[in-house]
């Protein structure tokens, strides 16, 4: 298996304002349409996945993030190993979906604060006006030219995905963008 290294990120306080690397976690992402597939999904992960258009589900364990119709994001911890294996086995192996480990395609940032949004706003086209009021909402949208997922987790906390190859330039942004909000 392949040593992982993470960006090094390091925590950084500002006025009104956290970040930090959320890593490791878990990335899973599932597809799938059958009936079975939500069946076996659901009873793996205890979660009933999402399937309004830009929101999420969780539980103690997992995030479910709804990406289109027959897509989601399945974020948890790497304590539990054991679901990716449980996943692939009960839904690919049996055709009922796709699951693919894209653990190492995306890092999570943490950014949490009054000037979240804010901050957001100033490198994004999205709109967050509702957004911000809607806890458990997810978008994909750009910011500073790059691609990114957005889970708002709690009020004023998200968890921003953004693909390992445009991570730290967007980390530089964010922190350099954070001073002048």
């Amino acid at each position: 298996m392949l040593n992982l290294e993470y960006p090094n990120f390091e925590k950084k306080s500002l006025d009104d304002l956290e970040l930090k690397l959320s890593e490791p976690i878990k990335k899973i992402n599932i597809r799938g349409k059958k009936k079975e597939f939500f069946t076996k999904a659901g009873k793996i992960l205890s979660i009933i996945l999402p399937i309004e258009p830009n929101t999420s589900s969780s539980n103690q364990q997992f995030n479910a993030l709804w990406l289109s119709p027959d897509e989601w994001l399945v974020y948890f911890n790497e304590d539990n190993n054991n679901v990716y294996n449980d996943l692939y086995n009960e839904i690919s192996k049996l055709n009922f979906g796709s699951i693919v480990d894209v653990s190492n395609q995306w890092i999570c940032i943490n950014i949490k604060g009054k000037k979240t949004f804010d901050l957001l706003s100033s490198g994004s086209p999205f709109n967050f006006n509702n957004f911000k009021n809607t806890k458990n909402s997810v978008t994909q949208t750009l910011l500073n030219h790059t691609d990114v997922i957005i889970h708002h987790t709690e009020i004023n906390e998200i968890n921003l995905f953004v693909r390992r190859s445009f991570s730290e330039d967007l980390w530089l942004w964010i922190k350099d963008s954070a001073r002048f909000i």
